[in-house]
């Protein structure tokens, strides 16, 4: 996500616009969106103003103490308008008013279902939801209440096609993890808080196989939607969040969702192949301006954490594409 800036529109904020633009414009297999999220109430109290418009792929950022030439636009994969245009119903569904709003559908729809059609098809596939602390990322991601985000609506359909399976050499098996990255240190979601070792677990190389992995991260097989819904509860309820003058629940850590599906299937001599792959579902952290959260202590500290993080991911996508 890259939503609306209560700053001026220019240094960290076109910046940031102009590496996911480049993103966007490099590679088929990597695909940017944008999307717009309506002013909180903090926004509200100051009178904001918008400064983003959209046309179609296209996302113009102008700050209206400037000329309206110096209006900068970027192009992305897909750029999606939720700043007005629906209302929220009793029971706490957005639905839309017009046709402009993009819905937590529509955004599952363009990106996660491609996703998983990519894992299915034996690719390994990520998601990041990336941009300033309280832009929407979680809310797009992990949605709130009956308003599904894409890791939600990814398992709800990931099941759906596998109950859809009537090839009876056909089988497969679905592993679940989920892990935080707080102050440098990894932890497993889905493990007793209380338990934890002390320092975090830790990443290692296997220089054979040529990829990372967490030492003694669990990988939890699950059977259906219900069970995969369960564990993901039960690592949000243990994920490391707290109140700023910017968000009142800012994610403190990334999470980490990740999901193996394997799939094995008998040819007709009985011979047995099994193709694997991982659906990486990343909510990051937001980045922070320390003059604008109001951060002191532990909270400051963990935001120099975050933003020097999320500035190395910025170097490694940059060098990778």
């Amino acid at each position: 996500d890259f939503t609306n800036q209560t700053q001026p529109l220019v240094g960290k904020s076109s910046a940031r616009a102009s590496r996911l633009h480049a993103v966007a414009m490099s590679e088929e297999n990597i695909k940017v969106a944008v999307r717009v999220r309506p002013f909180n109430t903090r926004e509200l109290e100051r009178s904001c103003r918008l400064v983003i418009s959209m046309n179609g792929k296209i996302t113009t950022l102008s700050d209206p103490q400037r000329r309206q030439q110096d209006s900068r636009s970027f192009t992305f994969d897909h750029a999606y308008w939720s700043f007005d245009g629906f209302q929220q119903e009793e029971d706490g569904r957005i639905v839309p008013t017009d046709a402009k709003y993009a819905s937590q559908q529509t955004v599952y729809d363009d990106l996660g279902r491609k996703l998983l059609t990519n894992a299915f098809d034996g690719y390994n596939a990520s998601l990041f939801a990336y941009g300033q602390t309280g832009s929407g990322k979680s809310f797009s991601m992990v949605g709130f209440g009956p308003n599904k985000g894409v890791v939600v609506q990814a398992c709800e359909d990931l099941f759906q096609r596998l109950d859809a399976n009537k090839d009876p050499n056909v089988t497969y098996t679905v592993r679940l993890s989920m892990m935080e990255i707080y102050m440098e240190e990894v932890s497993d979601l889905l493990d007793d808080p209380a338990k934890r070792p002390r320092g975090g677990l830790k990443v290692r190389e296997n220089a054979k196989a040529g990829y990372f992995f967490v030492e003694n991260l669990q990988m939890l097989p699950v059977k259906n939607y219900s069970e995969i819904s369960a564990l993901m509860d039960k690592g949000a309820s243990n994920r490391t969040i707290a109140a700023t003058k910017m968000n009142a629940t800012s994610s403190r850590a990334h999470t980490l969702v990740s999901i193996l599906l394997e799939q094995t299937r008998k040819d007709p001599t009985g011979r047995r192949t099994t193709r694997s792959s991982n659906i990486n579902l990343i909510d990051l952290a937001g980045s922070e301006r320390q003059d604008a959260t109001g951060n002191v202590g532990v909270r400051l500290k963990e935001g120099a954490k975050i933003n020097l993080s999320l500035s190395t991911l910025g170097n490694v996508i940059s060098a990778l594409v």
